[in-house]
């Protein structure tokens, strides 16, 4: 997996886990959303990366 691209799902995932967490605390439904958003965006951003890798061997 690229350095680059495994550093940004890795950021997406933890601001996405952030913001959740921040949402439910304070109760703004929306900022929760955009956490869970937010993190879904990273994970796909990883599975995207690890299709990469299979195929490149």
């Amino acid at each position: 997996m690229a350095g680059d691209e495994k550093a940004k799902s890795k950021v997406e995932q933890a601001k996405g886990k952030v913001k959740e967490t921040a949402g439910r605390a304070v109760g703004n439904e929306r900022l929760e959303a955009e956490g869970r958003a937010e993190q879904a965006k990273g994970d796909a951003r990883e599975a995207k990366e690890k299709v990469k890798d299979v195929f490149k061997d």
